[in-house]
């Protein structure tokens, strides 16, 4: 993609988007969603959503996306929680009891799959699912601690470090799980929710002989996710992920595609393959050296940034890049990589 030709939606028939930090930001629709979501649907293209957060189940995702105007049904949305629950359903007998560690949803997902939840240790879970929910304290991990020493499996949602808002990223599922981990002094059995493959997986074999493409705003669970599913994938920078995490990125966290945002789905302008193929960089030519590397040229800025990802890709320069013209100090305080 260099600012012309097909559209990138065009190549796929379906595509699947990550919610947190790409639909919208806690309770607000993310500028721009909500129109490229109606636009998809316009055109009769194959929708879902894949989101890590436990703390809702399908349906209530749905109502939440419709209750911002994004069409949504709850059979096109895919949750960790869900998964998790699915996962211990089809190991355990019916009626087993399961200490949760989560939001309501969770709970509800885990009763939905015959299973029974419970909140203490001395009920005898014979597993324990860790998933979001922003009640969660001391004395949940506390049980879970337990229950785990005395030998109930463990299954973690997901393990997001991290959830956007907008006072910035707040502490996510991952360092809950990362606190039991400590103590425990080892990780959870098995996660299920991305950078495990198998929520893309889902939806992708909804799209059959099509391909699907995924987008989000995190590299280490929507990128890396879409990369062990064996699928295309788009970074929108509007959410977690920025350039400088994208340009130190090991290669199982590579996307495809990088755009501003949704816009990048169906204008050109809007969105760039990453790295740039030799011989291609839109105008632009990065110089390494002892001293470091520098940027050179003039064009749009997303060409910039493929070029960028291919030296820093192949070579691993250290520190920032340098601008060798206006042109490219501008370029890089568009990526936010101003000196």
């Amino acid at each position: 993609m260099n600012g012309g030709g097909e559209r990138l939606v065009d190549g796929y028939a379906l595509v699947v988007f990550d919610l947190d930090g790409v639909i919208y930001l806690i309770d607000r629709p993310i500028p721009g969603a909500v129109e490229a979501v109606a636009r998809l649907h316009d055109e009769g293209r194959a929708v879902a959503y894949a989101t890590n957060n436990a703390s809702r189940r399908a349906a209530d995702v749905a109502d939440l996306l419709t209750g911002m105007g994004v069409q949504a049904r709850p059979d096109e949305v895919l949750t960790s929680a869900a998964a998790a629950a699915q996962l211990l359903g089809e190991r355990l007998p019916a009626g087993a009891p399961v200490l949760v560690v989560g939001a309501e949803a969770l709970r509800s997902e885990v009763a939905a799959v015959g299973l029974k939840p419970v909140s203490r240790a001395e009920d005898s879970p014979v597993a324990v699912i860790q998933g979001y929910g922003p009640q969660v304290g001391w004395a949940d991990l506390a049980e879970a601690a337990v229950a785990v020493r005395q030998g109930a499996s463990w299954i973690a949602t997901n393990t997001d470090r991290t959830l956007p808002s907008g006072r910035g990223p707040l502490p996510g599922n991952g360092a809950l799980v990362a606190a039991l981990a400590t103590a425990l002094g080892r990780q959870p059995d098995e996660v299920v929710g991305k950078p495990a493959p198998e929520l893309f997986a889902t939806a992708a074999r909804r799209a059959g002989e099509g391909r699907t493409l995924v987008v989000g705003d995190r590299l280490d669970t929507d990128i890396e996710g879409a990369n062990r599913a064996g699928l295309d994938s788009l970074l929108v920078l509007t959410g977690v992920s920025d350039v400088p995490e994208l340009l130190a990125a090991p290669s199982d966290r590579r996307p495809t595609y990088v755009g501003w945002n949704l816009a990048g789905l169906f204008d050109p302008a809007e969105v760039v393959r990453v790295p740039a193929p030799a011989g291609d960089v839109g105008g632009w030519h990065v110089v390494t050296g002892t001293d470091g590397w520098e940027l050179a040229g003039a064009g749009r800025p997303l060409d910039a940034l493929a070029a960028l990802c291919a030296v820093a890709w192949w070579h691993r320069p250290t520190g920032v890049p340098r601008a060798a013209s206006a042109e490219a100090a501008q370029a890089l305080d568009a990526l936010g990589l101003a000196s």
